[in-house]
């Protein structure tokens, strides 16, 4: 169950295709180029090898556990998180003005997804600060700033978000969390959250819970929701801590899946808080984030960020189970090749099946990770570079590709651990090769910040009817020019790459043009495939990456450039095409031409 931090396959991505050296030019990230990346990603290769690995099996069989409203997180996590910290890893991508390191996402995200790969219960702590920290960095007062970002980017404190209650889970209109003024400008938050991701813990000083809740007298639905900092502790005028706030983890839910992660039931204003804060009764103690009824706003700044993390999530779980799945295959002797080559005592590696699962298996995750550090350039491009045109381009290019690393690499992940499993055969429905766990912690990664249906609402309404298909049809213009230089190339490899590509292409353009000629006129025929236009997308952007990749790979054995590697790129990229890519098409025509067949049962034969 060891973890081989995938350094080389990821520098790749970064210098050939995100353009590190690009990176490099925009001000204030002249110092993150290729040598900075691979330094960086070296380091995290032995934290994350060394350290997080070790303690991901120890963290399903002993679990964060709850007794009289404190949480203690499992046996060595705690010692793991303080060295998390002093590694400066949870201020990697944050500013230097907060004491972060200020490096760009291209290097940071594929830090993040070491730090998943080795032990996703643990890196979802940083991930939800992550997260808080976008969103004070945005709409927080320069009081809050200085209050609680120095502290937060250096991972002295730890960030959650505050979304869901019993009675509202994605249908935040139903929120009835409420927050009363106070004279002193402060408000008191009174009600119950759920599902909130590491919402109580010992390993931190103090939790800043971001909370959405309802001021009175504000607007129904989601108009009237505001944003507010609720911390575990006071913080007092010097920065030390203070009194309890009033704000008390119940309980923690017992999961299928991240069991180290402690998922709380948080209740804010119960009054059982040994001292009530400020002395004015029972309530805890809110600080509005930016303005009134703006909280929805406010808080899908790090719903964003925290979707394209939940996307490297799933990439990272997918080369974990991968990994172990490659390693079994290596290792298991059982019943001789169809070929007849060896004549007994071979590894399951020389069964072609099991070779077509193990490419499947790489290709996804190949694929997957080359969009997503590809959609951290576009991110930094957007929030960083100095022409505010190359920023709207890129900016537009990144929100496109947020629900389809989200939600497409989601599903991937589940596909892939599920073939880990098969891979082991019997022993992978056994506890202790590892792989069981992959496939229970995979799940969870299609329902949290937003299911996959939710990703894929996004994408057609905000992403494909908003603009009439436009920015979709930008993109398939670029996968055109990329054709085009495969078939330039002439290689066999290339040609068939092309030919693939291009089917996949068309097959998505025409279902664009579905999409953002139907949405008003038959929401429910386009909303019936809004999924699968989802998957396909995914499936088409992750595969023009690869064609990318292949010609990059080319390029490279052309001038001697680690030869093995770069032809392992060719023949994953190949498979990519013939067994990925090639289910676009078909995809298309369930989308466009069986959208009827969807909501035609009758509802009492269900």
């Amino acid at each position: 169950m060891s973890y081989v931090a995938p350094v080389k396959d990821m520098l790749f991505n970064i210098e050939h295709l995100a353009k590190i050296d690009h990176i490099a030019q925009i001000p204030g990230f002249e110092d993150a180029g290729l040598d900075t990346a691979q330094a960086v990603l070296e380091e995290a290769a032995k934290f994350t090898e060394g350290v997080l690995a070790p303690l991901n099996w120890e963290g399903d069989k002993n679990p964060s556990s709850w007794k009289d409203g404190v949480v203690t997180a499992t046996p060595g996590f705690k010692d793991a998180f303080k060295m998390f910290t002093e590694g400066g890893w949870q201020g990697l991508q944050h500013p230097v003005d907060f004491g972060g390191q200020g490096l760009p996402k291209t290097i940071g995200s594929v830090c993040g997804e070491m730090f998943n790969s080795a032990n996703m219960s643990f890196a979802l702590c940083p991930l939800l600060s992550d997260g808080a920290i976008e969103a004070l960095l945005t709409a927080g007062s320069d009081e809050l700033k200085a209050t609680y970002l120095e502290n937060l980017v250096a991972g002295k404190w730890t960030g959650t978000m505050n979304l869901t209650e019993p009675q509202a889970g994605s249908d935040l209109a139903a929120v009835r969390t409420r927050a009363e003024p106070q004279p002193d400008g402060t408000y008191k938050i009174f009600g119950t959250k759920i599902f909130i991701t590491w919402g109580e813990h010992d390993m931190a000083e103090n939790i800043v819970h971001l909370v959405l809740a309802r001021v009175q007298g504000a607007p129904e639905g989601v108009k009237g929701i505001s944003l507010f900092v609720v911390p575990k502790f006071m913080v007092n005028k010097d920065g030390s801590l203070g009194a309890r706030n009033d704000v008390h983890c119940v309980s923690i839910e017992h999961k299928m899946g991240i069991k180290a992660s402690p998922t709380a039931v948080l209740q804010f204003g119960d009054g059982t808080a040994a001292v009530c804060a400020n002395g004015a009764g029972p309530g805890a103690v809110g600080y509005l984030v930016g303005q009134e009824n703006r909280g929805l706003e406010y808080m899908f700044i790090m719903m964003n960020a925290a979707r394209y993390g939940v996307g490297v999530q799933g990439i990272a779980i997918a080369e974990r189970a991968y990994q172990t799945a490659a390693r079994f295959a290596r290792e298991r002797v059982q019943s001789r090749p169809v070929d007849g080559s060896i004549a007994a005592g071979a590894s399951i590696i020389h069964h072609p099946d099991v070779r077509r699962m193990l490419m499947t298996m790489r290709a996804y995750v190949e694929g997957c990770r080359a969009m997503a550090s590809v959609a951290a350039s576009a991110y930094d491009a957007a929030h960083h570079h100095p022409d505010a045109e190359v920023r709207k381009v890129n900016q537009t290019f990144y929100e496109f590709m947020v629900p389809l690393i989200k939600g497409y690499s989601t599903e991937m992940s589940l596909e892939v651990t599920s073939l880990a499993v098969q891979v082991h055969g019997g022993m992978g429905f056994i506890e202790e090769t590892g792989v069981a766990q992959y496939y229970r912690d995979a799940k969870i990664l299609t329902i949290y910040e937003g299911t996959t249906a939710i990703q894929a609402n996004d994408l057609v309404g905000r992403k494909t009817s908003r603009d009439g298909g436009q920015t979709g049809k930008a993109l398939a213009a670029q996968i055109e020019t990329t054709e085009a230089e495969l078939l330039k190339s002439g290689t066999a490899d290339a040609v068939a790459v092309a030919k693939r590509l291009k089917a996949a292409r068309l097959a998505f353009v025409d279902v664009v043009n579905f999409v953002a000629g139907n949405t008003k006129a038959s929401p429910n025929a386009v909303f019936s495939g809004s999924v699968p236009y989802l998957m396909l997308a995914g499936n088409v952007m992750a595969g023009w990456q690869m064609a990318r990749a292949l010609l990059v790979a080319q390029e490279q054995i052309a001038a001697g450039n680690d030869v093995p590697f770069m032809q392992a790129k060719i023949t994953t990229a190949r498979f990519y095409a013939d067994h990925l890519l090639v289910k676009a098409p078909g995809t298309r025509d369930s989308i466009v031409e069986g959208a009827d067949c969807v909501t035609a049962l009758a509802l009492d034969s269900f």
